[in-house]
């Protein structure tokens, strides 16, 4: 099907620091949770809040920038692309899944002194090039490093 599009846009804030990782070759690989909070009424007239996390990966030079700048708590914008992986677990067999956002933008958007928001002021990064980077070839047996 032509014409179909993957895009994902979030702004939340970090539940954890960032896991900073390199491949075999050498690439960056930062991978951290973000949490985005919905607040809605419930049919019964309840104020309702919702938080979602989700699971981000920056890859090479904007993983590097992740890394270095984003701490747990900081508020951040990230827009990507949305990956589902699925693999069979070796104890139990059960098929698995892990759905994740791969990062093509981050900008921070916490201004400087602000709780949770460290020492930088707000800034905007998006990796170069037009493809997103892959990771290594990891075989079916080995261990991803996260």
């Amino acid at each position: 099907m032509s014409g179909t599009v993957n895009k994902v846009i979030l702004i939340g804030r970090l539940g954890k620091d960032p896991e900073i990782r390199s491949t075999p070759s050498g690439t960056t690989v930062t991978k951290f949770t973000m949490a985005t909070d919905e607040k809605f009424t419930d049919r019964a007239g309840e104020k309702q809040e919702r938080t979602e996390w989700h699971n981000i990966v920056a890859w090479g030079k904007l993983g590097e920038i992740c890394g270095q700048y984003l701490k747990k708590g900081k508020l951040v914008y990230i827009d990507g692309s949305i990956r589902t992986d699925s693999w069979d677990d070796k104890e139990t067999g059960q098929k698995k899944y892990r759905t994740e956002i791969i990062a093509n933008n981050m900008q921070m958007l916490d201004r400087r002194g602000d709780e949770g928001g460290g020492s930088s002021s707000g800034g905007s990064y998006a990796k170069k090039g037009g493809t997103t980077p892959q990771p290594d070839v990891v075989q079916d047996d080995e261990e991803v490093p996260f």
